[in-house]
């Protein structure tokens, strides 16, 4: 053992009789120099090293702990406006379905009073002309609803995806 290491043994023991003697009467503990812990200097260059290591960890959590709370509300502002679209979509084809059915009706009721053949045959063409029309008309308002939607949907992904590209620069 070296000068130092003997000092804070010897240290130690006497901290460790003193508490010995503390003890109730009769009963002592032995003193184990095998067991004493040498003081030791940390080097500065570890000490900073470890210090760094740390600030550097504690960034990381932070930087992914904005990560995931930015992705969680866009999540939910995604799954909002999907939830919106979808109901809003709901609705448009349910109206569509109505109006096609009471056009239906109408048809049966109108074509259940003709008097000629004549009369029906005409009835029909024009029934048909109007549905066709109509259809056409629910069908592009349909598709241009869908499109809205997706572009609704994945325009704050988009914009997610390109600002934590930008955030990714290569130094």
């Amino acid at each position: 053992m070296t000068e130092t290491n003997t000092t804070t043994a010897k240290t130690a023991s006497k901290a460790r009789t003193s508490k010995a003697k503390a003890a109730p009467a009769g009963v002592t503990f032995p003193d184990f120099e095998a067991f004493a812990l040498p003081k030791m200097e940390v080097p500065a260059a570890f000490r900073e090293a470890t210090e760094q290591g740390i600030e550097s960890a504690r960034d990381t959590y932070a930087k992914v702990k904005t990560a995931a709370e930015d992705a969680t509300d866009l999540m939910e502002d995604t799954f909002e406006t999907s939830r919106q679209g979808v109901v809003e979509f709901n609705h448009r084809a349910v109206d569509a379905a109505k109006t096609n059915a009471d056009a239906t009706f109408n048809f049966i009721k109108d074509i259940l009073s003709v008097k000629t053949v004549a009369e029906a045959i005409e009835l029909q063409s024009t029934f048909a002309r109007q549905q066709f029309d109509a259809l056409s008309t629910q069908t592009k308002e349909m598709q241009e609803l869908a499109t809205k939607l997706g572009t609704d949907v994945s325009a704050p992904v988009k914009e997610a995806m390109e600002k934590s590209f930008k955030g990714l620069s290569v130094n």
